[in-house]
């Protein structure tokens, strides 16, 4: 349940439209799919060498032991680099969320009953305000002993799950009962705007400012392919079962981890996919809402496709609460991201050899390694510090600056996951 809490935050709910922009409905699924296969075979290699060898940070102890031992040092900062980069965009998404507005001209376009829909708190609010509290409760939550945690985390995976599973529901009924015709008929695949692929890829003029546009098959295989690195960073987050192994009481008495790593995957990739399938039946990939043209850019609950879902079908009420619960996603996931973060850069404190020859280091070292009622506190506030990222949200454009860092997450984490697949080939072997 900590793993499915991890992966289900802002790129479920925020990011799953921007795919659909990418490679268009029926694309988007597919997408999901193969990133889906790539997180599958990744996870379920690190899984079984886990339940063999429960070691603490085993996403770098096994490339240690089974490739080479720089490399697995390497491995692990790669993989904490990523943690705490996803930690700053959970929180901003936050931010981002309470800066909930919808235009004028778009809901008047759409024929929305009211001419206005948003939160004025959002608006009048200084966004430092809000990453400055979810960093403290994000923090506070760490600091809790780990049963507690566990606790709390099984309450928030069991809520997330349920919701997911009504977001499913409440977007076949919206189809179901057709309040908005789509063109002649009821599915993507035949009907433009809801045609089952993009018709194109636009790329970023960079500082020259001239936008590229590629169509034709070379367009919808590089709109697949990208599409396809913003669908791994909203799975990045299996690996929580084998890093959490070694606190887990149950591994004497059964296949936990086994276990837990096969249905986290399915569970994680057939409501993804799931999800992305019926919402593309309501919303056109070419809502101005969803065009973005930066892979890995957070934006606000305005550009959620589930939103848009319910807005363009006239709904009222429904895009509060779950603009409201995005944020509380956003912040649960955040609160593991912390987490895994600390467990992974205590593991890394265990090994000296992972660590410059230098006498301050040494001592940070020794401090990170330490733990109180289970909790390795330091390893959580340094990974914490990193957090920070999220003021981002000051500047004029702040989806930008931390999108581009999150592009770095998820190149290091593919890293990560290759080197994690060789190092199972090797153990097979042995």
């Amino acid at each position: 349940m900590i793993a499915f809490s991890t992966c289900v935050g802002i790129g479920m709910y925020l990011q799953s439209g921007k795919v659909i922009y990418l490679a268009g409905p029926g694309l988007a699924t597919i997408a999901y799919i193969l990133a889906g296969s790539v997180m599958w075979c990744s996870i379920s290699s690190l899984g079984e060498m886990t339940a063999l060898f429960p070691v603490r940070g085993p996403i770098f102890v096994f490339p240690h032991r089974f490739v080479d031992e720089g490399v697995g040092y390497a491995v692990g900062w790669m993989a904490w680099f990523s943690w705490v980069v996803i930690i700053a965009a959970e929180v901003l998404a936050v931010a981002q969320l309470f800066n909930f507005h919808f235009k004028e001209e778009y809901l008047k376009n759409i024929g929305y009953p009211d001419s206005s829909l948003g939160w004025q708190v959002g608006q009048t609010t200084n966004p430092g305000i809000w990453v400055f509290l979810f960093l403290i409760l994000v923090f506070a939550i760490n600091c809790l002993p780990v049963l507690w945690y566990g606790r709390l985390e099984y309450i928030f995976g069991c809520v997330k799950m349920f919701f997911i599973v009504g977001l499913i529901l409440f977007n076949v009924v919206i189809n179901a009962r057709q309040r908005v015709p789509h063109a002649s008929g009821r599915f993507w695949a035949y009907d433009y705007p809801f045609s089952f692929r993009s018709q194109n890829i636009t790329l970023r003029g960079g500082l020259q400012g001239h936008d590229k546009v590629i169509s034709g098959s070379t367009g919808t295989f590089l709109a697949v392919w990208t599409a396809i690195t913003t669908v791994i960073f909203s799975m990045i987050g299996f690996e929580s079962v084998p890093i959490t192994a070694a606190e887990c009481k149950d591994l004497s008495k059964n296949e936990t981890v086994k276990m837990a790593t096969r249905k986290i995957s399915l569970r994680i990739v057939i409501l993804y996919t799931l999800g992305t399938l019926v919402v593309g039946f309501n919303v056109p990939y070419t809502d101005p809402n969803l065009r973005d043209n930066a892979v890995n850019s957070i934006r606000g609950g305005q550009n959620s496709a589930f939103m848009l879902a319910a807005v363009r079908d006239h709904i009222r009420g429904w895009p509060h609460f779950f603009n409201a619960f995005f944020i509380f996603s956003a912040t649960t996931s955040g609160v593991n991201s912390l987490y895994l973060s600390s467990r992974i850069l205590h593991a890394l404190a265990e090994t000296a050899d992972a660590w410059p020859d230098n006498y301050y280091v040494e001592e940070l070292r020794v401090r990170l390694n330490r733990t109180t009622f289970g909790v390795p506190h330091a390893a959580v506030f340094t990974s914490w510090l990193f957090g920070l990222l999220a003021f981002l949200a000051t500047k004029p454009y702040p989806a930008v600056e931390l999108g581009r860092m999150a592009t770095n997450s998820v190149v290091s984490m593919l890293i990560v996951y290759a080197i994690i697949c060789f190092s199972y080939l090797q153990f097979f072997k042995w």
